[in-house]
């Protein structure tokens, strides 16, 4: 049984064994209840613990690390539909998700014990000129260990820039350090996952047992528009291609219907490329100085859809636990979560860990993670099968703006 199919039982497990003990009211059910929520509290805390290490270590590797091709003209207009699909993905999420979400009405009396357990303190938040005085951490350590990732996040590029002018030598010494450190960070994820059905079942468990059957609703509907918005944002795309590749929607469709199955069967963006090169290769006829520098970048770099999972997921997880989102809060969720899209570590779920910071920054409880790791074996599949199809799109793209220079010099050279 692979760990997806083991933690989705858990999952079950816990909520169906949480809304028997909801029905039942029996005080030595509630107790006994009590008794193993320690563990679900264990396996966040450990979630909580790489955070800092892993978020530091990608961003100073994936920036001191950069190849050359990336600043070159195919890397560098990539890069440039990257953020716009990206971004364009983030708005429809921050423009549908909250709504949609607030179609299924919570008992008010149901989750009482989630907002009363997961309400922040009030904060009296710093004038304009202190919050941006604190954008450089005098401490960086002492950043680190209060949490505050924005400047640890703004201190980490400036080394991860400076260690891009030192000499090789101690350049290489560097950037393979960090690199070891969130290869380690990711063992120890991995770790975290392997344990993962035992944290979801004991995390589950308490919570429905204090909602009952509400939470099973609420879980529903997220993933109906999760999944929706995911697919609404996927069909575009076809008619995007189109107009700026040059390729009918059919033949598109065609050619990435292989490295679409494998997506959605794997939940992996990385092990579908070597169908999208075979894709770009036989089908679409891209030129292999397209195929071969795009589509490794895009998997490495585009999470098309992953925003929309994680930011549906996020506003889900704040209406549950009853944290009120404004204007502002809506925005800088989405922000936060399309710039960390492009540092997502490579394995399922990944994604989520990164979510974290931001789950601190704007007390949301960290527990909410763990609700969105348990129920991401659906969405997961959409994600992959979505952002497969974005690569395969941008390297379209990409081609016959490649193909048309071409022809453009060749006409230079016939005058």
């Amino acid at each position: 049984m692979s760990l997806a199919t083991r933690v989705l039982v858990a999952l079950l497990a816990g909520l169906a064994i949480g809304v028997g003990v909801s029905l039942a009211e029996s005080a030595a059910l509630d107790r006994a209840v009590q008794w193993g929520e320690p563990v679900g509290a264990l396996w966040v805390n450990a979630i909580r613990m790489t955070v800092v290490p892993l978020v530091v270590s990608l961003l100073v590797t994936g920036v001191a690390s950069g190849s050359p091709t990336m600043a070159g003209r195919v890397g560098g207009t990539a890069l440039v539909w990257f953020i716009a699909l990206v971004a364009g993905a983030s708005l429809l999420t921050a423009v549908a998700a909250p709504p949609l979400l607030g179609f299924v009405e919570f008992d008010a009396g149901a989750f009482a014990s989630l907002r009363e357990a997961a309400a922040p303190a009030e904060v009296e938040l710093p004038p304009f000129r202190d919050w941006v005085v604190g954008l450089i951490p005098s401490n960086p350590v002492q950043a680190a260990a209060d949490g505050a990732m924005l400047p640890l996040i703004v201190f980490s590029g400036v080394l991860a820039l400076a260690i891009t002018k030192l000499d090789a030598q101690y350049r290489d010494v560097l950037v393979g350090f960090f690199d070891a450190v969130s290869r380690a960070m990711l063992v120890i994820v991995e770790w975290i996952l392997l344990v993962a059905p035992v944290g979801v079942f004991f995390l589950v468990l308490p919570l429905a047992a204090n909602t009952g059957i509400d939470l099973v609703r609420a879980m529903g509907w997220f993933l109906v528009v999760a999944c929706g918005l995911i697919v609404v944002a996927l069909v575009p795309l076809y008619p995007i291609t189109a107009t700026f590749g040059g390729v009918s929607v059919r033949a598109f469709a065609r050619a990435c219907a292989p490295a679409q199955a494998v997506a959605f069967s794997t939940r992996s963006s990385l092990a579908s490329l070597p169908a999208m090169l075979e894709a770009a290769d036989r089908d679409l006829k891209l030129p292999s100085t397209i195929s071969g520098i795009t589509l490794p970048l895009a998997v490495a770099l585009l999470k098309f859809s992953s925003p929309i999972a994680r930011g549906t997921g996020t506003f889900f997880i704040a209406r549950l636990y009853g944290v009120d989102l404004g204007v502002v809060e809506i925005a800088t969720i989405t922000g936060a979560i399309a710039a960390l899209s492009f540092y997502s570590p490579g394995i399922p779920s990944g994604g989520l860990f990164i979510l974290t910071p931001i789950y601190i920054a704007l007390g949301l409880p960290v527990e909410g993670v763990g609700l969105l790791i348990a129920l991401d074996l659906i969405p997961d599949m959409f994600i992959s099968t979505a952002n497969v199809t974005a690569d395969m799109s941008v390297a379209v793209i990409l081609g016959k703006r490649e193909r048309g220079r071409g022809r453009g010099r060749e006409g230079l050279l016939d005058q």
